[in-house]
């Protein structure tokens, strides 16, 4: 595989305009998204494949995901190009003033094996629209999905526009050295940072999208039943494996013990007795995964669940109570369906620590009361999130989903993936009206003219 030929054909590709027009991208989200309905049956056994997952989930987590990604760019790209007017300043008067979005040109797409169809296939929507030439690299761990998106891409989209490489012919460290106009990474910090370091030299725009510990608060006045449904939905969903899942819960002590008799009634609700056997669990990615959320797991704090089969790598939905900062379960991202619960007898006090904790990637509280959640909106900082549910603030094209500090850099989704796959060019046209103070030589009375006019 020889990548700089493949980025040289993808710049000559871009740097012939091929790429620019309305017409163009346009018909461009018109294949993929007649590719992606063409191909459903096969998507969704992909994923029952690579992740056990089943069809219901990765209809609505997935394909239907991606579907709405391209069905919102349709409808709103010839707005999303329009150039912008702005207001006059002074000193510009009467010249106009606008921006417009222009593309950046070769873009890297790296996308992980946990949603491997929703986190390749979503941002390359935001890139079509946007203009650019893409190379996407999958995971090799969803290997199925990945040989489904590689048949949609190469069936429908010539190379010098869009290649899909072959994980089997990629030296990965080569691929993060090369120069690229943009690099869109989504995974772990770990592999981040040698992005980063790779793409020091070339000044390129990243976006970075990565994860870490998504507190869940369950405040006093919050209403239990509802919040342990959401929470313990939102922890298994794809066995947990989400970047924006609840990663641990900090639970006021006085509602502690109802949480939990809600959760563990939600948890059977959902997978019954013997959540193994349950289709609708999905099972841990691979065996490294699998033996690493078993070392996680405390057996003294454990108060539910605990079930597993190492041939299937499925883990029961698990619960441990009275979780301290220290455990190992706190030491890393969980992306599993262990639930800790950390007690707190002072909202305060919890948030204080929770503040000096690397910025995560969301946060979820569930309370009734209107000053608990402004505290948390204007003290916590956190990429996005969401009062009183969890993880659906992503089913929202509207708002930008992106990271902060250690959980990530840059968003997208909808309006705000076209824009960050853009460079927003700002433009001055001027009138035949020209300044005259603005030229030597610079008299006392132009000054005082000046100093009147401006304050």
């Amino acid at each position: 595989m020889d990548l700089d030929q493949i980025i040289k054909n993808q710049k000559e590709f871009f740097l012939g305009n091929n790429t620019k027009s309305y017409e163009f991208r346009k018909r461009q989200l018109e294949k993929l998204e007649n590719a992606v309905r063409d191909n459903e049956e096969k998507i969704l056994a992909a994923l029952e494949k690579d992740l056990r997952k089943s069809k219901f989930e990765s209809f609505v987590t997935e394909y239907h995901f991606v579907l709405g990604e391209i069905k919102f760019a349709k409808k709103n790209l010839k707005k999303w190009m329009k150039k912008k007017r702005v207001r006059k300043s002074l000193t510009t008067f009467p010249a106009k003033s606008f921006y417009l979005y222009e593309p950046l040109g070769v873009t890297l797409i790296i996308s992980p094996w946990n949603y491997p169809f929703n986190l390749s296939l979503g941002p390359l929507v935001g890139a079509i629209a946007a203009g650019n030439t893409v190379i996407l690299k999958t995971s090799s761990k969803s290997k199925a999905t990945s040989e489904i998106i590689s048949k949609i891409i190469m069936d429908n989209f010539r190379d010098e526009y869009i290649i899909h490489l072959d994980n089997e012919k990629l030296d990965y460290d080569d691929l993060l050295r090369k120069k690229y106009d943009h690099v869109f990474y989504t995974g772990g910090p770990g592999i981040a940072k040698k992005i980063m370091k790779g793409q020091a030299n070339n000044l390129t725009k990243l976006t970075l999208e990565l994860g870490g510990k998504s507190p869940c608060l369950v405040e006093k006045t919050a209403d239990i039943k509802m919040a342990a449904k959401k929470i313990a939905w939102a922890k298994t969903v794809n066995a947990g494996q989400t970047c924006i899942a609840p990663d641990f819960l900090i639970v006021d002590r006085s509602v502690k013990d109802d949480l939990i008799l809600e959760l563990k009634r939600n948890l059977n609700n959902f997978y019954g007795e013997n959540p193994i056997e349950n289709k609708d669990l999905p099972r841990i990615i691979n065996e490294n995964h699998f033996d690493r959320l078993l070392g996680l797991i405390d057996e003294e704090k454990l108060v539910f669940g605990g079930g597993f089969d190492r041939e299937k790598l499925k883990i029961a939905p698990i619960i441990m109570d009275e979780v301290d900062f220290f455990d190992p379960v706190m030491g890393e991202e969980i992306f599993g369906p262990i639930i800790p619960i950390i007690p707190y007898n002072n909202l305060d006090e919890i948030l204080a620590k929770i503040k000096r904790l690397p910025k995560p990637l969301a946060f979820y509280a569930y309370t009734q009361d209107k000053n608990v959640e402004d505290k948390i909106l204007r003290e916590v900082e956190f990429g996005n999130g969401a009062i009183n549910d969890s993880l659906m603030q992503v089913s929202n094209p509207n708002l930008e989903f992106g990271g902060v500090g250690n959980s990530g850099q840059g968003g997208y989704h909808g309006y705000f993936g076209f824009m960050n796959f853009s460079n927003r060019k700002s433009i001055l046209r001027a009138s035949k009206f020209d300044n005259f103070l603005k030229y030597p030589p610079y008299t006392k009375k132009n000054f005082d003219f000046l100093k009147k006019i401006l304050g």
